[in-house]
């Protein structure tokens, strides 16, 4: 099975729908001010699976930094133009990426490593790693519960694929890839559908200088 396909097939077909349940303000957002609080001013940020770049691009712009944002659905990137037009967005697979060595002062990414299988999100975090500064962070949506291969026909009318270990294995495989772990919790889920104990592992981590 081709998941990747199935993740933006999906997610091409469901990016109004999909923005349109996007919290603005919700506890997951809110995490975002740790990253902000540790970059350098003007700072150079990888968004990597932006969506349509709300809320998140657009808060790391609005807080005066750089964003180059990555995704693999079109339509994600189409309506990520018109809402961020202060950002560059670029189409790209997580699972493919070309990066510079040490371009980056940081690199973010929301709701997006969690749909790739999990036995790539180790050379995922390893391409993160190698594309940022030493002295940059990096701000992860992990998983927090053991996930092989999971389906579900209808996510938004589509069929949607996630993958992923749990938060303990997560942690591993940052500190792994070279990572410096300073700050990781359990964040439950903010789309008014998902059940009270769904979440997610978010992390900042930094690679040494």
């Amino acid at each position: 099975m081709k998941h990747g396909a199935t993740v933006q097939t999906g997610y091409n077909r469901i990016a109004d729908a999909y923005l349109r349940q996007r919290t603005q303000d919700s506890a997951d957002v809110r995490q975002l001010a740790r990253l902000l609080a540790v970059l350098p001013p003007g700072a150079l940020v990888l968004d990597a699976g932006c969506g349509a770049g709300l809320p998140i691009a657009a808060l790391l712009t609005a807080s005066g930094h750089r964003v180059v944002g990555l995704d693999f659905a079109v339509a994600q990137l189409t309506l990520a133009r018109q809402n961020v037009p202060g950002a560059v967005f670029v189409g790209q697979d997580l699972t493919a990426l070309g990066l510079a060595p040490a371009a980056f002062d940081a690199v973010c990414s929301y709701y997006a490593i969690i749909h790739v299988p999990r036995h790539e999100h180790a050379g995922i975090l390893a391409a993160f790693h190698r594309a940022l500064k030493p002295g940059g962070y990096a701000f992860l949506c992990l998983g927090a519960a053991d996930i092989d291969d999971d389906i579900d026909d209808n996510y938004f009318g589509v069929r949607m694929y996630w993958s992923h270990y749990d938060g303990a294995t997560n942690l591993a495989l940052l500190r792994e890839a070279g990572f410096v772990v300073e700050w990781s919790q359990f964040v439950s889920d903010s789309l008014g559908d998902s059940p009270p104990d769904a979440g997610h592992l978010f992390v900042l981590a930094r690679k040494p200088l």
